[in-house]
């Protein structure tokens, strides 16, 4: 995947990036009720889960904008990747633990969902952190919280606080007022993100919940 280092010099947030990651270095997060009223019966007449849906709905979000894909290299080098893939958890019930994978990610939801489907069958069962092997560094992480439906939520991350890449995850879905949302939490550096950039995930995702029935091809 193609990495694009960023020339600090010419870079309109410059002054930004700098305040926030070697001033007041910080993260925030943002939760919002994404209306997915539309999208789980469609889910439900393709026997599609949730869980694949939701992947990739956010991995269009995080591909859309390169705020989200601005991150430091292995070399150190800061610059945005060309495209992104999900790195998520899955649940273990026999013990109650959880690991991580990756999956391809491709435009088409049903190759994606086959990509997903093919790494659950080969890895479902590895128990330990990570499952599946060889995450690229252009990999975001990405989970699930499906026995609450929580109204925020923040991961506090110690180490040298460069860490730019988003955190994004999701809840229990409930009903309210006729409706059926799904809380989803972004967290992001403020280095690379603001509130504005923020909206604009959560916003696309909720267009893709809108639009499903285009992406999962429902006449």
């Amino acid at each position: 995947m193609k990495f694009h280092r960023i020339n600090l010099d010419k870079w309109e947030r410059k002054p930004y990036f700098d305040h926030y990651l070697n001033q007041v270095r910080c993260t925030f997060s943002m939760t919002a009720n994404i209306d997915i009223t539309e999208l789980l019966p469609v889910l439900r007449e393709k026997g599609v889960k949730l869980y694949p849906a939701f992947l990739y709905m956010v991995t269009q979000a995080v591909n859309a904008h390169r705020e989200f894909r601005t991150t430091f290299n292995a070399e150190g080098h800061l610059g945005y990747w060309e495209r992104m893939v999900p790195s998520y958890t899955f649940f273990h019930q026999d013990d109650q633990t959880f690991s991580t994978m990756w999956t391809d990610f491709t435009d088409d939801f049903y190759a994606f969902h086959q990509n997903y489907a093919a790494d659950m069958k080969k890895y479902g069962d590895k128990k330990g952190i990570v499952a599946k092997e060889m995450e690229p560094p252009y990999a975001f992480p990405v989970s699930c919280i499906p026995w609450v439906s929580f109204t925020g939520f923040n991961l506090n991350i110690f180490g040298d606080g460069r860490y730019l890449l988003p955190i994004i995850t999701s809840g229990k879905y409930f009903e309210q007022e006729g409706k059926t949302l799904l809380p989803v939490s972004l967290q992001v550096h403020h280095a690379v993100c603001d509130g504005y950039h923020a909206s604009l995930f959560m916003n696309d995702v909720q267009k893709w919940a809108k639009d499903c029935k285009e992406w999962l091809l429902l006449d």
